[in-house]
């Protein structure tokens, strides 16, 4: 049984008051699309087709080779933009499943329940299998009526009902599961609103007429209904997501002191028995190994960090920590940083595109840019790597077991030998062999050392 998805996704989102298609807002550092896409795709194991209009090139670029792409040209509602779909899909799938691009929070365990229910009562009896939800807050979804035997016989628009119907709390989620041949025979018979555009909901109507059977299933949880149209519902959505989010990480062995305060993208990994303390941010790519403290207040954005590291008030970008590595607080890695094992990291201190090799100690107060060291190196508070001339960038390399200054200057290119060391305030302009000791400013080497040094 052949299952393709169908993501609606060319309104133009008005409500939003943005000059970005609502699609493309980005909800925990995604746009909502991507969402939609990842869902749809692991559903039915076969690329999805995104039907778009507003501002479609746009749209259509995030969307790339991730889906296949129609484009309704005017936006005349909900049936037409499934009949843009027609050409394409009649007779390559037996079951069509019609998802919104603003509704991010669908789970695939719920949508698996959809197109499985439908498989089960696919026949010429059952052409619709429909998503509702039962909530207090209708959210603008129609009302999903009943006969007194139970079956759907209709779905009323929340502008159209009776009180009594806007009493109903089971509410339709316009997501479906379709017959693929009754959909496409259908489609076209779907009335014109009074706002002119063609409504999916009215193919309840029809089948019900034709003494079809309309069934439907209830969401799993009615967070996963929630729609998008303003950046309340943004916001909303963005609560619920990174709650569904953190409860997963916590179900799989990690600690998170407050859930409601910890930011946690889709694309982190996090080892077990870590703990992330509040107003932690993890970010794009981001793996964090097991039994490391993460926070509080610290970003970590696309990094790689080792099991065993502890860190506290940071910002890390783009960065690479191997194990039992500590920073912070307020230090400050970025993008090209590589921490080998046991590297220590103090407060103030900043490090961009540099390897500190294992067992290194850097001090506060310090930054190190284009720059190598080897292990053991000891980089005392207020060392300054001087990487940059005004034109060009330029490197510096520290040898092992290097002891550098406190408020050294190390003006590149420079080369510090192994075992060297370099006064208090040395401004280093030519290179130090290794095991000699280089003071002043400039600095100049005024001893070999002693292995007693």
């Amino acid at each position: 049984m052949k299952t393709t998805a169908v993501i609606l996704a060319a309104g133009q989102g008005t409500r939003m008051r943005s000059n970005l298609p609502k699609v493309l807002h980005p909800l925990l550092g995604k746009p909502m699309l991507w969402y939609a896409l990842k869902t749809a795709r692991q559903v039915t194991g076969s690329a999805p087709v995104v039907v778009i209009g507003h501002e479609a090139d746009s749209v259509r670029k995030f969307i790339g080779d991730q889906a296949k792409v129609v484009v309704q040209e005017t936006q005349l509602g909900t049936g037409h933009a499934v009949q843009q779909v027609e050409e394409l899909l009649r007779g390559h799938s037996d079951q069509v499943l019609v998802i919104a691009a603003d509704m991010p929070l669908l789970s695939p365990e719920t949508l698996q329940d959809l197109i499985n229910a439908h498989a089960s009562r696919m026949s010429a009896e059952t052409p619709i299998t429909m998503l509702t939800t039962q909530s207090l807050d209708p959210r603008g979804f129609g009302r999903v009526v009943r006969d007194q035997s139970g079956r759907v016989v209709a779905i009323v628009e929340e502008a159209q009902a009776t009180p009594e119907q806007l009493a109903i709390r089971e509410l339709g989620t316009s997501v479906y599961c379709f017959s693929a041949n009754w959909l496409w025979e259908t489609l076209s018979r779907i009335p014109l609103s009074p706002k002119g555009e063609y409504y999916l909901t009215d193919l309840i109507g029809i089948a019900v007429s034709e003494n079809l059977s309309v069934q439907a299933i209830t969401a799993r949880d009615s967070r996963e209904a929630i729609g998008i149209n303003t950046r309340v519902h943004l916001a909303e959505a963005e609560t619920a997501l990174r709650r569904r989010i953190n409860e997963d990480w916590m179900l799989k062995g990690v600690t998170i002191i407050d859930p409601q305060n910890t930011y946690i993208e889709p694309d982190a990994d996090i080892g077990p028995d870590t703990v992330i303390w509040p107003n932690t941010f993890l970010q794009g790519a981001t793996q964090v190994g097991a039994g490391c403290t993460v926070g509080p207040n610290s970003i970590i954005r696309d990094t790689r960090i080792g099991d065993h590291c502890e860190i506290f008030a940071s910002v890390v970008e783009k960065a690479v920590i191997e194990d039992n590595v500590d920073i912070g607080p307020f230090a400050h890695l970025r993008r090209g940083a590589h921490l080998a094992k046991g590297v220590h990291m103090g407060n103030f201190g900043e490090v961009k595109n540099s390897y500190l090799g294992p067992g290194t100690k850097m001090g506060h107060f310090s930054y190190v840019g284009d720059t190598t060291t080897g292990s053991n190196v000891n980089i005392g508070a207020g060392t300054i790597t001087c990487n940059y001339d005004g034109q060009k960038k330029h490197p510096t390399e520290i040898g092992e077991g290097a002891f550098i200054g406190s408020d050294t200057m190390l003006v590149a290119p420079v080369k510090i030998g192994a075992g060297a060391r370099t006064g208090a305030g040395a401004v280093v302009t030519k290179d130090v062999p290794s095991h000699a000791l280089s003071v002043g400013m400039p600095a100049r080497v005024i001893r070999k050392l002693e292995k007693s040094d």
